[in-house]
């Protein structure tokens, strides 16, 4: 029985040492790549380099030296520009990957806030009283920038991210079709929408400038993270206003850049185009993410703040909640609800 015992455990030995030597030898053998490298890669490297003659040719070719081509054209006689390589890095690694998980963590904080805080509501009962908030002319500006830039995003994100999304969803050849399409509304459409975006900047920026209630608006999250009194407001609240300078800082440069980009013969060097390409991309993915904020506080996070956008006018009580700054400015232009509901608007001096 002894004698059994110990061939048992002498077998179990050997499997045990059998299994950690083929475990061990499958984690270890991978390694053996970066041992050749680097025990002779450099020798390797400086063989192949000493048997071709063309090497320092075409290194002079990566860093972008001039040569001569029949080609007439702005930087036809580059052969290869190095830049490219590091545009395609740059737009496939850090803001291919980490645009994403930038909206996916908005919609999560939203998700988290709405179900956490429900919707602001109204405090009282409604008078029927109401206050002109945006003229028929502002109305028509927002909703038409408004209806440019989910175009523009729509199709500029399904460019950016097509590839590793779309591609699955439609095949190649659907993908194709739909991406000719993309190119062609983002295009045509962006030129139209820098002209809203310019006069969005000039006919608010006068409502928009930092004051020192709107840091405590933002510290009181708009009202959400108060118990008390609403923070004060003027026409534009501390949220609006950081929306706006968004608006007036990264959507500026988005503008700009994709004018560089919509017309590539203006002498623009390929450097300039995709440094250019490089910025419309991670601006428009930062602008995206807090344009869903602002859609989400214009909608589901604040009862009667639609309404004013859609009819431009808002009752007494909405007002005095949220911009009571301002309401004390205007209360002597208010209207019976009637009347506000026959009244188109005109543009408004406030």
């Amino acid at each position: 029985m002894t004698s059994k015992a110990n061939k048992r455990a002498r077998a179990k030995k050997i499997a045990l040492w059998s299994f950690l030597s083929i475990f061990l030898g499958a984690m270890l053998a991978p390694l053996s790549g970066y041992m050749y490298v680097a025990v002779g890669g450099v020798a390797h490297a400086q063989a192949a380099e000493d048997t071709n003659p063309r090497a320092n040719y075409w290194r002079a070719v990566r860093e972008g030296f001039t040569g001569y081509s029949a080609v007439q054209g702005q930087e036809a006689n580059v052969l290869i520009q190095n830049g490219g390589h590091n545009w395609r890095q740059w737009r496939n690694g850090p803001i291919a990957n980490y645009g994403p998980w930038l909206f996916a963590l908005v919609v999560a904080v939203l998700a988290v806030f709405y179900m956490a805080k429900g919707r602001i509501q109204v405090h009282g009962a409604q008078s029927g009283e109401k206050v002109l908030r945006w003229s028929l002319f502002e109305r028509n500006l927002h909703w038409i920038n408004a209806v440019m830039f989910i175009a523009l995003g729509i199709t500029g994100l399904s460019l950016l991210f097509g590839r590793a999304v779309l591609i699955p969803l439609l095949g190649p050849e659907g993908f194709a079709a739909w991406a000719e399409a993309a190119i062609a509304i983002h295009n045509l459409v962006g030129p139209v929408f820098i002209l809203t975006t310019a006069v969005i900047i000039l006919v608010w920026i006068g409502h928009n400038i930092p004051k020192s209630h709107d840091i405590e608006w933002i510290k009181q999250g708009g009202g959400y993270l108060a118990k008390g009194k609403h923070p004060h407001a003027e026409r534009m609240n501390g949220g609006e206003k950081v929306w706006f300078w968004i608006i007036a800082t990264f959507g500026v440069a988005v503008c700009v850049t994709g004018v560089i980009l919509d017309f590539p013969n203006f002498g623009q060097s390929r450097d300039t185009m995709q440094l250019s390409n490089l910025i419309h991309s991670a601006g428009a993915i930062i602008w995206i993410a807090v344009a869903l904020g602002h859609i989400y506080m214009g909608t589901l996070a604040t009862e009667g703040a639609m309404e004013g956008m859609t009819t431009g006018y808002v009752s007494k009580e909405w007002a005095q909640q949220h911009h009571d700054l301002w309401y004390e400015q205007v209360k002597d232009q208010q209207v019976s609800d009637a009347r506000s509901g026959s009244t188109t608007g005109s543009p408004s001096t406030y």
